[in-house]
């Protein structure tokens, strides 16, 4: 799983921005945005071991993945519910199901859905929206 983000020129310094994390920094080079970028999102999932990678991209995108993807999913369901305003309690009824731990075992990373089921799970949480994972072979 990789996650699109998009870097933008701003006078002196690099604005690097990854969308589906609602989480933007910046740099006073392309490079030095990438390297803040790694570490905010290492910051957000403050879990021991995590690290991600920056792959820049071309023109002003960049993609950012890791090898355990299970926290990158757990940190957009949960960047993506915030941002929406929404409770676990909500979430599942959007889902149709009466028990908020359905949704939340994702969100704290107990199970790993399915390509099919992390759709779900993120049009339950951001509805409205249109979200870009992102893409390969960059």
């Amino acid at each position: 799983m990789r996650l699109q983000g998009n870097t933008t020129r701003d006078g002196q310094f690099w604005l690097a921005e990854v969308p589906i994390l609602e989480a933007a920094t910046q740099g006073r080079t392309r490079k030095e945005a990438f390297e803040m970028t790694k570490d905010l999102i290492e910051s957000l999932v403050n879990a021991p071991g995590f690290s991600v990678t920056v792959y820049p991209g071309p023109s002003n995108t960049f993609e950012v993945a890791s090898d355990d993807s299970g926290y990158l999913v757990k940190l957009v369901l949960k960047r993506q519910r915030e941002q929406s305003g929404l409770s676990l309690a909500e979430v599942a009824d959007r889902l149709g199901v009466k028990s908020r731990n359905a949704y939340a075992r994702y969100e704290r990373g107990d199970s790993n859905p399915t390509l099919e089921k992390l759709d779900q799970l993120l049009r339950a949480v951001s509805s409205g929206r249109e979200l870009v994972i992102g893409t390969a072979d960059l």
